[in-house]
């Protein structure tokens, strides 16, 4: 665009260029402050707007927490999946290998109706009480106590 065709120039010489008395149009004044000041009070909309979650808790995660996190597993998801998440089937029982799966531990909530037989590093009492009430066996167990013997 041609220099001598922009509006400013025909402001050259009026000092506030068409924005009032002195300062106007100047600093962050003009835009309510810098940055996000006024997201509390008059930028309110533009939070509600675009920036929901800017106010609020978020939390906080401990490290400790985290190196403590287990990956666990419930018979009953085991038993409702066991098709799926089995290898093969041995002697018409459904082969599970948690420990390959990613699984440390294996609880006890929920019913056992098919038989299993899962390999798993740790198992709570009543998780075993179930699988082998359902005509089952834990391997890992199995291994532990011919190492013992």
């Amino acid at each position: 665009m041609p220099h001598r065709l922009r509006k400013i120039r025909k402001q050259r010489g009026s000092r506030t260029h068409g924005y009032g008395r002195v300062g106007q149009h100047r600093a962050g004044g003009s835009r309510g402050g810098h940055g996000k000041a006024g997201f509390h009070k008059h930028k309110w909309t533009y939070v509600i707007k675009y920036e929901p979650d800017y106010f609020g808790k978020r939390g906080f995660t401990s490290p400790k927490s985290l190196r403590r996190k287990k990956n666990i597993i419930n018979v009953g998801v085991l038993d409702e999946m066991a098709e799926k998440l089995s290898i093969r089937k041995e002697e018409g029982k459904f082969f599970i290998d948690l420990e390959n799966l990613g699984y440390v531990k294996l609880l006890g909530t929920g019913n056992v109706t098919t038989p299993l037989i899962v390999k798993v590093p740790y198992c709570s009492r009543s998780a075993a009480e179930k699988i082998r009430s359902a005509n089952g066996q834990i391997v890992e167990e199995l291994d532990k106590l011919k190492s013992s013997g």
